[in-house]
């Protein structure tokens, strides 16, 4: 397993239009086969910036997410709302502590 997040940046005026839209795609997203957990968080100090998270199964399971006509739609959506360029990371959790 391993974790994909994702950094994006958007135009204030935006951001209500980008939280309605996941918000009626979040559980299609997390149903999608691999993806084990989803969470957007938003940060505290520069508001219009978010991050996914979410956990997938396989490497394999991502691209297909990425290459899936739900992915293309969510991000057609998403993409002319950024005000930066979205940066995207795949890690490896190497320890969680409940």
């Amino acid at each position: 397993m391993f974790v994909r997040i994702v950094k994006m940046s958007f135009d204030p005026k935006h951001i209500p239009t980008f939280l309605e839209n996941f918000e009626s795609q979040k559980e299609n997203i997390r149903k999608f086969e691999g993806c084990k957990f989803l969470e957007l968080y938003r940060d505290k100090t520069n508001t219009n910036i978010f991050f996914t998270y979410s956990y997938w199964e396989h490497p394999d399971n991502l691209e297909n997410y990425r290459n899936s006509p739900l992915f293309k739609g969510i991000w057609a959506q998403t993409k002319p709302f950024f005000n930066g360029k979205p940066e995207a990371w795949s890690v490896d959790k190497l320890v969680t502590l409940n």
